[in-house]
């Protein structure tokens, strides 16, 4: 009787853990699988063929600039673990290393910022207002007012 109960229990709970590590790896709004909320948005404007080119190029132009730099981010990335598990820390180093990784990061996220503002060049008004409810260019507003793009 006891083995019967036993085995009974056991096949619950394996059966359990089962469903639990099934239910971890199914896609929903967790990190892994974007924001969640893609099946809300409207589809990007939808760009002509030489719009596309130049889209194309500007990505392509934007990948070779930042190829090194992302390199050096994660090279830095690198010395600051080192200097973090060392016998003996020096905070002044992992200072200077810190500020460097977060100037590596400004550097890289002012190119993703040109990138994006010169691509909302190359869109035309009514793309323009598409993306717009896609995805506020809220960030870009203080570089775009004033220029022919608000005209």
């Amino acid at each position: 009787m006891k083995k019967i109960i036993i085995t009974g229990l056991s096949l619950f709970l394996g059966l359990g853990l089962l469903v639990t590590a099934t239910m971890a790896w199914v896609p929903g709004f967790g990190r892994g699988f974007g924001s969640g909320r893609e099946f809300l948005s409207p589809a990007l404007p939808i760009l002509g063929e030489k719009q596309f080119h130049k889209v194309e190029a500007l990505q392509e132009v934007f990948l070779k600039e930042i190829e090194l730099l992302q390199h050096d981010l994660l090279t830095k990335r690198t010395e600051l673990q080192i200097l973090g598990v060392s016998s003996n820390p020096d905070s002044a180093a992992k200072k200077v290393k810190e500020k460097e990784i977060l100037d590596l990061q400004t550097k890289l996220q002012e190119k993703a910022s040109n990138l994006k503002f010169d691509i909302w060049k190359v869109l035309n008004p009514e793309q323009r207002a598409q993306l717009d409810s896609f995805c506020p260019p809220t960030r870009l507003r203080g570089r775009i007012v004033g220029t022919e793009l608000n005209k």
